[in-house]
């Protein structure tokens, strides 16, 4: 692959072999495939865990790089998306763009001879979910047949998760209020991938509907980055929605709790969720490392 914008740019085929390839990077010496290579990492908006997985992630591969924010670079205000990203082609040898606008995504993708990876835009967080399909790999040894419920917003990661877990032959149901669904252009296509894995996606109102007899359990946050005038209107929204102790213990004994953080405490889970038994979200934030890693040896050095 030339690109990785979307999780449904791997087939179900490339996705496991992909989680296979992050999971012995993880456990075995790190392969320097970015030796001489220089990647650009343009952030529209902060990042911890993005900025620094990353920027790790190149350096143990042997490469370099180099963050542009918002003020340095100003996609499609200074001057033209199509024009920044020729000249970056002349320049460097990848870029990871993390932008809210997957049309602004698909223009660097376009204009550049050069591997682009969508580090999140608004509509899907793929290399998230690379980590957290791995995190699950990891906890539970298998993905097909698993039952994955995730409670709350229908954003950018639960679009791309819904699209994960199709693609690896686990079920993902979802629970929230009818106006916070998927978008169905990736919902659509989360159901046209389980058709062929033979999994289950499925849309419940109630977070006890998607919970019960749960393997994972998912949440993130009611208010994203730029819904801050949404605020008063989400949190009555989602009141009943908060993933605590209760709720999870209406899944499995085993099942494991997941975040992609940063968390707001109080409102989207309980004070004392990321420290519950059975939260693996630290794990799950280090493989971000790991998934990224893998994405960047497929791109610059496939085997």
């Amino acid at each position: 692959m030339k690109n990785f914008l979307s999780v449904a740019d791997l087939s179900p085929n490339e996705m496991e072999k992909l989680i296979q390839k992050a999971s012995a990077m993880k456990s075995g010496t790190p392969m320097r495939v970015l030796e001489g290579k220089v990647i650009a990492i343009i952030l529209e908006h902060p990042s911890l865990r993005t900025r620094v997985s990353f920027e790790v992630g190149i350096r143990q591969l042997g490469g370099d790089c180099f963050y542009l924010g918002q003020s340095e670079i100003g996609l499609g205000v200074r001057e033209p998306v199509e024009d920044i990203a020729r000249v970056l082609d002349r320049w460097v040898d990848g870029i990871v763009a993390r932008v809210p606008s997957p049309e602004n995504l698909t223009l660097l993708a376009n204009y550049t001879s050069i591997p682009v990876i969508n580090g999140m835009t608004d509509l899907e967080h793929p290399c998230q979910i690379m980590g957290d399909l791995l995190t699950i790999y990891e906890n539970k040894g298998v993905m097909n047949n698993l039952r994955i419920a995730y409670v709350g917003d229908g954003n950018n990661v639960a679009g791309s998760l819904a699209l994960g877990c199709s693609s690896m032959g686990a079920d993902f149901i979802m629970a929230s209020p009818p106006d916070y669904q998927i978008p169905s252009a990736i919902w659509g296509k989360a159901m046209q991938r389980a058709s062929i894995t033979n999994a289950r996606i499925e849309w419940v109102e109630f977070p006890v509907q998607a919970v019960q007899d749960a393997d994972v359990v998912y949440t993130d946050v009611w208010i994203s980055m730029g819904q801050d005038s949404e605020r008063a209107t989400r949190l009555n929204a989602f009141q009943g929605y908060q993933v605590n102790e209760d709720l999870m213990s209406k899944a499995k004994s085993n099942a494991i709790f997941m975040h992609d953080m940063p968390s707001h405490p109080g409102e989207e889970i309980s004070e004392a969720m990321l420290d519950h038994p059975q939260s693996v979200v630290f794990d799950q934030a280090e493989n971000r490392l790991h998934a990224q890693k893998a994405i960047l040896a497929e791109l610059f050095h496939p085997n």
